[in-house]
């Protein structure tokens, strides 16, 4: 996924003046995937937020998030340039289970993810590090630190989680720009680190041994 000049010479096509790549944001609902994308792109982000219903009702589970009013329908986008030559558009998936069948359109074409995690609900996220696993793409999962938030040691939550060595954890605030942009280079030097190593890795599972949840005492 490659951006070219819109300028010729000579008839000659361009030479490319920046590589773009697609990145996913994912996690489980309420984690801060809209504030992220939000606070880190350069251009207005694209949001499909929608109020939350009485439509919701036994569909979204709002314990440990009882502000939220609104929730992400089909995506976010939005727009970051690392470096001279690096662009990334990022893409917000629905965390909710009855919008999974989007994850397949939005997924193809990625080079990586981001998956959000929310202490207060961290089996909400496993099945986002489920699936890539599965499809063995490269991501980072980032604890979102919310105020109200109780701590955990990250190596607590790795193993809540039960991640691969190869999968970083780091914790940052959706909300801050500084930190969104240490996740995400934190993401491409994960994805150039797996780009080098021997192709294959990654194992993939379908059910975690026990909740997370469970694993740091809720």
């Amino acid at each position: 996924m490659a951006s070219a000049r819109s300028d010729t010479h000579g008839g000659a096509a361009a030479v490319p003046d920046f590589t773009a790549h697609k990145i996913l944001v994912a996690g489980g609902f309420g984690a801060g995937k809209t504030t992220l994308v939000g606070a880190i792109s350069e251009v207005r982000p694209l949001q499909t937020e929608e109020a939350l219903t009485t439509a919701s009702i036994g569909l979204d589970d709002l314990s440990g998030v009882g502000r939220k009013t609104t929730t992400t329908v089909a995506l976010d986008f939005g727009r970051i340039t690392l470096g001279a030559r690096i662009v990334l558009y990022l893409f917000g998936m629905p965390g909710q289970e009855r919008f999974s069948f989007m994850w397949d359109e939005l997924a193809y074409g990625a080079l990586g993810a981001v998956i959000l995690a929310d202490v207060r609900r961290l089996g909400d996220c496993f099945p986002s590090v489920n699936y890539f696993e599965t499809r063995r793409l490269p991501f980072v999962v980032a604890v979102n630190c919310f105020d109200d938030a109780p701590s955990y040691d990250p190596q607590e939550i790795r193993q809540a989680l039960d991640l691969d060595p190869g999968n970083p954890l780091v914790l940052c605030d959706a909300r801050d720009v500084a930190s969104v942009k240490s996740v995400l280079i934190t993401l491409v030097e994960t994805i150039a680190s797996r780009r080098s190593a021997r192709p294959g890795q990654g194992r993939g599972r379908t059910t975690p041994p026990r909740s997370p949840a469970s694993r740091l005492g809720h």
